[in-house]
């Protein structure tokens, strides 16, 4: 049975890009995909730009390859376009990167590895590490000192960053898709990724924190653009965390209880000490996602917000 499992994740992967108006990085992420050591892999490329100047980077380099799949969408959303990959492609092995990331040669080839080290794991985060070292305190980033499994039985936290995962299909066969009121361009702004590891967790699946699997992130954000940064990913968090509070999980309760005093002690003590007020915008979108929560009614079954009819 084992033999069988490996053999499987070994015949091909599927890798997915979402990406919109990057053309002006896409194409050096696309071609570190494709300069993968994997013996047999598709990219597939969700492209939601509002211009055809990522189709004209993308097309010369499709016909050159036919392991890279274009598909355009006129329709915005993080969450859409990782579903819309999710759901055109077939692989038992789906990686995930974004347009700003360089991934080296055996990046496919690690994560396939670690998959097969732990029969069990079903979600697994790499690490993000900035292009250029110099630009750490500008660039999100995401380290890992340590493999990791959290799981319900080893414990958990959230933890985790989108430009670096990968899924076993079975995992959105049993616990659905990304919830598309959550993450960029969605009404509740971030933290799609959060909410899926979350509901992975209660679902029963192993989640694998791996530091060899690694990339670069070519995501410098200047000094004036973290404030609104900040603000979107409070208003996710505090979105996704109270969706799952009223789903009436005391974990959720407990963990947004933590995350809510934690920020209103450091945006309110940090700044009377310091000039950086780096915590205030990620508090008030804290704040402001747990009220824009009620704005949207949730499936408790399915742990999802659900979308107003014509934003379908």
């Amino acid at each position: 049975m084992a033999d069988s499992r490996s053999k499987s994740l070994g015949e091909c992967v599927d890798v997915v890009m979402c990406t919109r108006n990057r053309d002006a990085s896409i194409g050096a992420a696309v071609a570190s995909v494709m300069a993968n050591d994997h013996p047999s892999f598709r990219l597939t490329i969700v492209d939601q730009s509002t211009t055809d100047a990522t189709e004209r980077v993308i097309a010369p380099m499709a016909a050159a390859d036919p392991r890279i799949i274009y598909r355009h969408s006129d329709l915005a959303g993080l969450s859409r376009a990782y579903n819309t990959g999710i759901r055109a492609t077939t692989a038992e092995v789906l990686a995930f990167t974004d347009d700003d990331c360089i991934v080296p040669s055996d990046w496919i080839t690690k994560i396939v590895a670690a998959f097969r080290e732990e029969p069990d794991g079903d979600l697994l985060y790499g690490q993000v590490i900035p292009f250029d070292t110099h630009e750490q305190s500008l660039t999100p980033l995401l380290t890992i000192s340590k493999p990791e499994k959290l799981s319900l039985s080893t414990g958990f936290r959230i933890f985790g960053m989108g430009a670096n995962y990968a899924a076993r299909r079975r995992l959105f066969d049993k616990i659905g898709y990304f919830d598309e009121v959550l993450g960029g361009g969605g009404a509740l702004k971030s933290s799609q990724d959060f909410d899926l590891e979350y509901r992975a967790y209660k679902g029963g699946a192993v989640i694998l924190l791996r530091p060899e699997v690694t990339l670069r992130h070519d995501g410098r954000r200047e000094a004036a653009d973290w404030p609104t940064l900040l603000l979107n990913y409070g208003t996710g968090d505090g979105a996704f965390y109270m969706k799952h509070v009223r789903c009436r999980d005391l974990k959720a309760t407990w963990l947004l209880t933590k995350v809510f005093v934690k920020a209103a002690a450091q945006s309110t003590l940090k700044p009377l000490f310091k000039k950086d007020r780096g915590n205030v915008p990620y508090f008030k979108g804290l704040v402001a996602g747990m009220r824009g929560s009620f704005k949207f009614k949730v499936d408790r079954r399915q742990r999802l917000y659900v979308k107003p009819a014509d934003s379908i």
